[in-house]
């Protein structure tokens, strides 16, 4: 019986003899389709090569693609778990031409793999093509298919569309027969949605173009894009007609099963399903650089983990179980999928910190499901508002509230929890008093209607002019700006870069050109409007400025080539952590301002020292290397096409721009000779590498969960930065006596040295302390309380930490007693009782601290009958507080 892991190494060597390229499968956040969420079959990472925008060294490609369905326009995620064939995340094989060959090689090749390769029974195979497709009918035909097993639909499920316009083409879908056991028609019957047959492959013949008034014409490159379902082939291969018990997902199941010891086919199997489908959607997520969050792709992922560790919850885990499992899952398809293994630490951090978190959400929310429920007749839908309220005020989730009532019948008024969201923002927004920033973005939203974008000049120069179009003062539009005043000036065109992109805002000076002596200083630069308009925050320092006024403008160039520094190297920093750290390294925000550069990234723990230095060894070799920095105008599917990083989460326009830098050297990662760092970045930056001067990391720290921030310095501040820390070095030399690379040593041998010196002191204030030099009042000597032996002293040069072990001592002499210590810590007082074993039965000694504590302006006290410490305001009523010791004990 072949293995999932077989199928997949079948069909992708059997299309490798034919001639085609094996493609690994691009990552799950699309490179270069911004309308997906995920990757949701395989044409996605050929999207350019269809369409002609890209060309590539083949022409005939074939990939195992992975693909997730849990967000958007294409989402499953409600029905994994209680059906044969749905899933999060899935493999799709598939064959792909550009151009190369069409019908009458894809369809025998279809053939032939299905019935010779795979060995599937070919009379249990049906196919389908659409109705007009007479060629496609006939090269079936010549294959050996019967031509009652061929079956034309008329329908567009047999037409594919790229979109409204551009490529398109009929399709041809082979069809497994499971049987009559299984309820269902063949495609294109009234029966068609039941389980008995079963579509395992699809082939788009790319054969039109079709344009906006509907009509076609014939590509002048035809092309081919299949997809076939592992799944669902493995499940007809092993003798199922369901993909959870083929061999890889069962073995998911059982590991799900023994991290809960359950049985995995007992009332759970539901539960196993999830778990199993999602641990793997979850973990090649996190693998690609995704990141639980609260929004976007985070927030899909987050859905997705939540969603299985209550199905773990309902099966009894009482600890978190998905990172437990995260072996078993690369074992399975680590080999296939090497990305998993390299992320496998990452997987299991974030999944075990997030199903810590999300337990506590997790039971407190199911106990308050249960507690509305039980006041509701059996079946009734649950309120809207209820539903709300646990969203609201305790963070239960609607979709696990809809999916725990799933199982037991019953439904959210969806309504009503629509209604209670919206009753909530209006509330929301009835209670805000209003700052003037609602005011401020209608004004600079009317500014880029009427003025258009700013056209920004910054790139290639940092002096320019403009005119001026508007002045803004107090959220209100003005005509003139006068000695004095701060506001805002709107430009024509401006070479001061607007903030973004975690880029700060540039200063600098304006000038009218009538009159030069006219300056206002730039104190900021932000976008407004959308992001349209570059608005200049101003303060005049002498003369009046108007609308109309020709200006000439001015960057600190200064301050601009420190941030220009700072910005490019967070791009040679974020590949050097990808170098360092793996793929999954992800960029969640930086700044670049002109003393320091900060980025945040994904990675769930704290770096080694080891690891710093090497990121830091890393971008220094490519500052050195002096390579050129250059900027390329292209569209987003371009760019994403070549591997340009983006970050995730942003918008993108109709173009962008793509910098590069640095020539990839080595012996490890990128050894090829091919760009070092390809970003898509709005910001600004040197033209060689070698202009950053140097670069210096400050340390690492957490910025938020699953994310860690850096801190760094580049240029004449990171020189300033290290000729500090060599003076320092140099003084702490001096001041020891040593040379600079003996500090270290002797440092640590001082710092031995001063905690033997503090035990030897403390021992000896414990000894001069049972001697009694160090008492005041009481002594050391014992006393008689009620029958029972007592020892009673003030002590001063003894800390609070230093009564415990002489406790223990006087305890240890008396054999039978007890003992009360006060230490005059400088001012205040420290408290400790002791009461040996025999009398604890009888007499506490939390009671005689509490009693001595009360004397010496203090509260409470505490411990074991035994033992008991302490604290008071002051020691100077020490007397006092010995006799009230005594009281508590009969005398």
């Amino acid at each position: 019986m072949p293995t999932l892991n077989d199928i997949r190494s079948t069909f992708l060597n059997y299309f490798e003899k034919q001639g085609h390229e094996i493609v690994a499968s691009s990552p799950l956040v699309p490179r270069n389709d911004p309308t997906l969420m995920f990757a949701n079959s395989g044409m996605v990472q050929f999207k350019n090569l269809f369409t002609g925008v890209e060309t590539r060294d083949y022409k005939r490609a074939t990939t195992a693609q992975k693909c997730v369905r849990a967000g958007g326009k294409h989402n499953d995620l409600d029905n994994v778990g209680y059906t044969a064939r749905h899933h999060t995340f899935f493999e799709m094989l598939g064959n792909f031409s550009f151009g190369d060959y069409f019908k009458s090689e894809a369809i025998p090749f279809a053939w032939e793999l299905v019935t010779r390769n795979l060995g599937i029974d070919a009379k249990r195979l049906l196919v389908t093509v659409y109705h007009t497709d007479d060629e496609a009918a006939e090269i079936w035909k010549r294959v050996g298919v019967p031509e009652d097993r061929i079956i034309r639909i008329a329908t567009n499920d047999n037409f594919w569309m790229m979109g409204p316009t551009g490529p398109c083409g009929p399709c041809t879908e082979i069809f497994y027969d499971h049987g009559d056991k299984y309820w269902g028609g063949p495609p294109g019957s009234p029966e068609e949605d039941g389980d008995r047959f079963v579509e395992i492959w699809n082939l788009v013949f790319m054969q039109y173009e079709q344009f906006e008034d509907g009509t076609r014409r014939e590509l002048a490159a035809q092309s081919i894009d299949t997809g076939m379902g592992i799944e669902r082939v493995a499940a007809l291969l092993q003798g199922t007609n369901d993909n959870y018990a083929t061999d890889l997902i069962r073995s998911l199941i059982e590991a799900s099963a023994d991290a809960t010891s359950t049985d995995p086919d007992g009332p759970g199997k539901t539960h196993h399903r999830v778990i199993a489908d999602h641990l793997r959607s979850t973990s090649f997520l996190i693998a690609d650089g995704v990141m639980p969050s609260n929004d976007g792709r985070g927030y899909v992922l987050r859905r997705i983990m939540r969603r299985a560790m209550r199905h773990a919850h309902m099966l009894g885990a009482k600890d978190p179980v998905m990172h437990r499992l995260v072996p078993a899952l690369v074992r399975q398809m680590g080999a296939a999928y090497p990305e998993l293994g390299r992320a496998q630490a990452l997987i299991t951090e974030t999944l075990l910190s997030e199903e810590t978190r999300f337990k506590q959400t997790l039971d407190r929310g199911l106990k308050l499901l249960d507690e509305a429920l039980d006041g509701l007749p059996d079946e009734a839908t649950l309120p809207g508002e209820t539903a709300f309220k646990l969203y609201d005020t305790y963070g239960f989730p609607l979709d696990l509230t809809q999916d725990a009532l799933r199982e037991r019948g019953r439904k959210v008024d969806q309504a009503g929890f629509d209604a209670a969201m919206e009753d909530q923002k209006a509330k929301a927004r009835a209670a805000w008093s209003g700052s003037g920033e609602a005011a401020d973005a209608a004004i600079w939203f009317d500014i880029a209607e009427k003025a258009g974008a700013t056209d920004f000049l910054g790139y290639d120069t940092e002096i320019a002019e403009g005119q001026v179009l508007t002045l803004v003062r107090d959220g209100a539009a003005v005509d003139t700006l006068a000695e004095g005043e701060t506001g805002w000036v709107v430009l024509n065109q401006t070479p001061f870069y607007g903030e973004a992109g975690g880029q700060v805002g540039d200063t600098g000076w304006l000038r009218r050109l009538e009159d030069e002596d006219d300056i206002a200083d730039v104190t900021d630069t932000q976008r407004m409007g959308g992001g349209k308009v570059i608005a200049h925050q101003v303060t005049v320092r002498r003369g009046v400025f108007a609308k109309g006024d020709a200006l000439q403008l001015e960057v600190d160039h200064d301050r601009r080539g420190a941030i220009r520094a700072n910005h490019s190297a967070t791009h040679l920093l974020h590949e050097a952590l990808r170098h360092a750290l793996g793929d999954h390294v992800a960029q969640r925000g930086s700044l670049n301002a002109p003393d320091r550069l900060r980025f945040d990234f994904s990675h769930n723990k704290a770096l080694s020292l080891d690891e710093l230095r090497r990121v830091e060894d890393e971008v220094n070799a490519y500052i050195r290397q002096n390579s050129a920095v250059t900027t390329r105008i292209m569209t987003p599917d371009d760019a994403r096409g070549i591997g340009a990083q983006a970050l995730f989460g942003e918008k993108y326009g109709d173009e962008v721009r793509v910098v590069s830098m640095g020539t990839q050297t080595g012996s490890g990662k990128g050894s090829d000779g091919k760009t070092y760092s390809i970003e898509l970045c709005g910001g600004t930056h040197v033209r060689q590498t070698g202009d950053i001067g140097a670069f210096v990391t400050l340390g690492d720290s957490a910025s938020s969960a699953g994310v860690r921030r850096i801190e760094a310095l580049t240029g004449a501040e990171a020189m300033r930065y290290l000729t500090r820390q060599d003076h320092l070095l140099a003084q702490a030399a001096l001041e020891l006596k040593a040379q600079a690379t003996d500090v270290p040593g002797r440092v640590k041998a001082l710092l031995d040295e001063r905690k033997a010196l503090a035990n030897e002191v403390a021992q000896l204030r414990r000894d001069l302390a049972m001697a009694g030099g160090t008492g005041q009042g009481g002594g050391v000597e014992a006393r008689s309380v009620n029958g029972v032996k007592f020892v009673a002293q003030l002590l001063s040069g003894v800390s609070g930490k230093d009564l415990p072990p002489l406790i223990d001592e006087h305890k240890a002499r008396l054999g039978s007693g007890a003992v009360l210590l006060i230490a005059d810590t400088g001012g205040k007082a420290a408290v400790a009782a002791g009461v040996t074993d025999d009398l604890t039965g009888t007499l506490s000694a939390v009671d005689l601290v509490k009693a001595a504590v009360a004397e010496l302006g203090g509260k409470g006290g505490g411990g074991r009958p035994d033992m008991a410490q302490g604290g008071g305001a002051t020691a100077a009523n020490a007397e006092a507080a010995i006799k009230a010791a005594e009281t508590v004990m009969g005398g």
